[in-house]
């Protein structure tokens, strides 16, 4: 299959849409990104890779780290850490204080907002303190894509702390109900760290390879989490990884993956490579509107759904 020239098209076709989203201006620091931005990769399991548009153009990843957070919580605490969440999609806005009232404090699944706050809590409390807890999601960040230059924009997460009130009341919240170890201020200032890693979509489409080879890296050989891991990281990518609009992203794109309000998407196709997409306007959902219509293209071009 020709994927460049398949990419080439996608990237003609989407650009008249890249005006159509709105940035993640709530977060300030991410408020100034130029909206008319564009790029993809795909990466395949022998570490080709095929790009188009600023695949060179670092960016923050945002909820996208939730996946690796959840890959090393998950390795860890095993069964034990769906004691602190569940795994069913929210059908509510990421950062929703509604349904974690109903719910007595349990967040629905680890890739809303308190649930990845959730599992930065656990990791605190492995680890022993939230330096060295930032430091391990961040060395696995650089594992898996190859890449020891990629690091946390401090400017970024220092802009999420001081505008983070939503996120304090939802760790505030758990804590009240008993389903967080340590201080709501610790578990957001790391879940802000590593929300603020920067990488591109080189770097994001690589890193995506270990999930789409059953936990196993298919360039270095190195087992990263067992096969049973990866099924299930994959499976709540493909049910929760987009908010309230998984359902849509699964019936329109029919792959495993997460999106970060910094205008990245990564995706799987299992058994061959690793995607990502980048494009920061984002739709009403706060997922890349770009994005999203780039990845629907690719799996109806060549078929590559799941489904």
């Amino acid at each position: 299959m020709d994927y460049q020239s398949i990419i080439n098209d996608i990237s003609d076709e989407v650009s008249s849409l890249l005006r159509a989203g709105k940035v993640a201006d709530y977060i300030p620091a991410l408020a100034g990104v130029n909206p008319e931005q564009f790029a993809m990769t795909l990466t395949l399991f022998d570490g080709t890779q095929y790009s188009v548009g600023q695949a060179d153009t670092l960016f923050s990843i945002q909820s996208i780290s939730k996946v690796f957070s959840f890959t090393l919580a998950l390795k860890l605490y095993r069964k034990e850490l769906y004691k602190r969440m569940g795994v069913e999609p929210s059908g509510n806005p990421f950062n929703s204080l509604v349904q974690l009232e109903k719910e007595q404090g349990k967040p629905r699944n680890p890739f809303i907002n308190a649930g990845a706050i959730n599992v930065a809590d656990a990791l605190i409390s492995h680890y022993g303190d939230e330096e060295r807890a930032f430091r391990e999601v961040l060395e696995f960040i650089q594992d898996v894509s190859d890449d020891k230059t990629i690091e946390s924009n401090k400017v970024v997460a220092s802009s999420e702390m001081e505008h983070g009130y939503r996120n304090l009341a939802l760790a505030n919240f758990m804590k009240s109900f008993n389903n967080l170890d340590n201080s709501p201020q610790k578990a957001v200032e790391t879940y802000s760290k590593y929300c603020s890693v920067e990488m591109n979509t080189k770097m994001l489409s690589r890193a995506m390879l270990y999930l789409a080879n059953d936990g196993i890296d298919p360039i270095t050989g190195r087992v990263y989490i067992t096969e049973s891991q990866s099924k299930r990281i994959n499976a709540v990518m493909l049910t929760c990884g987009h908010y309230d609009a998984s359902g849509d992203f699964a019936f329109n794109v029919g792959l495993p993956g997460k999106s970060g309000v910094g205008g990245g998407i990564v995706a799987v196709v299992p058994k061959l490579m690793g995607i990502a997409v980048f494009s920061p306007g984002l739709n009403l959902q706060g997922n890349s509107l770009v994005g999203t219509k780039a990845l629907e293209l690719f799996t109806t071009k060549t078929k590559l759904s799941i489904f």
